[in-house]
């Protein structure tokens, strides 16, 4: 995915990104891919497989929530910073919290940050269970399994707010017995199934509330 496909790609999802934008998650994909030789961050590194796998996939948690409505949000095990630098770039408005459990990924995030010129946004070196605070939207991406995950992140969402999970296939995983466990303690929403453009991986976004 060139960045002409990664534009049209977005206003299908209405998402229409300015000049700076863009020129921001650039600089994102170089500093990405510097840092990456020397602390491991991702095994995708070709210009073309970031903007599809972590750029557009990070975005794609709009096609169940208008991220504009919401004031904060918090990525748990954003690793290197997926979904949360991307959504900030994209989305000034929210105050972003990312957590992760390993102090260099946090250090590379911060610098991140601070050479992006980002806003109210911060990394944490913490484990999520461990941390507390409250915030509208919850996020994690290809984090641990459904079940797992959950207890995880699930005393980070406001009463009124959601835990967004986005994954890959999601059928081996969600089993009728664990997804009639999960309802027991939980509201799920929604389950978004589709496929990445192009390569049509499949992606699911499941959303979730306290009850």
């Amino acid at each position: 995915m060139n960045q002409s496909d990664f534009i049209e790609e977005l206003k299908k999802i209405n998402i229409f990104p300015k000049e700076d934008q863009l020129n921001k998650l650039h600089k994102f994909y170089e500093l990405l891919t510097n840092w990456n030789k020397k602390i491991n961050l991702t095994r995708i590194t070709e210009e073309k497989e970031v903007y599809l796998k972590h750029f557009y996939d990070s975005l794609t948690i709009t096609k169940v929530i208008d991220l504009n409505k919401y004031n904060t949000l918090c990525d748990v095990g954003t690793g290197a910073g997926f979904p949360g630098i991307v959504l900030k770039i994209m989305y000034p408005n929210l105050k972003i919290t990312l957590i992760d459990s390993l102090q260099k990924r946090v250090n590379y995030l911060n610098e991140i940050i601070k050479e992006l010129d980002l806003k109210e946004i911060e990394a944490i070196h913490v484990r999520a269970e461990d941390y507390k605070g409250q915030f509208d939207v919850v996020t994690s991406r290809a984090v641990a399994n459904i079940e797992k995950l959950v207890t995880y992140t699930m005393h980070l969402v406001s009463k009124n707010g959601v835990f967004i999970a986005m994954k890959g296939d999601i059928d081996k995983e969600l089993t009728p017995d664990i997804t009639n466990k999960l309802e027991k303690k939980y509201s799920i929403i929604s389950i978004e199934k589709f496929s990445l453009p192009i390569e049509n991986s499949k992606r699911c976004l499941i959303t979730m509330k306290n009850k």
